[in-house]
């Protein structure tokens, strides 16, 4: 359902939590943003639902299946060269295994170590909501 409209893309993003972790991924070397760290995800395709989209890019770049459970808001973010809205989606995996396709490198992390990576800049607002759903989950 989403297009990409000039230099400005929609993007599924997928928080992926198993055993108490979450998973990051660090962009490859010659990926736009090299090594910046980010949620798994990709390009919402033309008439593509965002969620659809989601599980199509964890299975390509991740070979893993995940269930979807909380969307949080959209989070759009102007790079020089590109605009970007991240539709993010907290899931969870049913195994913490996963085989890399697009990214350099990826971790299974403590919620709280995760402000201490390198992230892409429009990742960041999308980790502040999660840190903070994950609080008021706590409440």
């Amino acid at each position: 359902m989403r297009q990409e409209k000039g230099n400005h893309i929609h993007v599924s993003c997928a928080i992926i939590e198993h055993g108490g972790l979450v998973l990051a991924a660090r962009r490859g070397l010659l990926m736009r943003l090299p090594l910046k760290w980010e949620f798994p995800g990709g390009k919402i395709g033309p008439e593509e639902d965002p969620r659809t989209c989601l599980l199509r890019e964890v299975q390509e770049e991740l070979d893993m299946v995940v269930t979807i459970h909380t969307a949080l808001p959209p989070v759009s973010h102007r790079y020089p060269f590109f605009g970007v809205t991240l539709h993010p989606y907290i899931c969870t995996a049913g195994s913490n295994q996963f085989t890399l396709t697009e990214h350099a490198e990826a971790a299974w992390l403590q919620p709280e170590e995760l402000s201490v990576l390198d992230w892409a800049e429009a990742d960041v607002p999308v980790l502040q909501a999660y840190l903070s759903w994950l609080e008021n989950q706590r409440i």
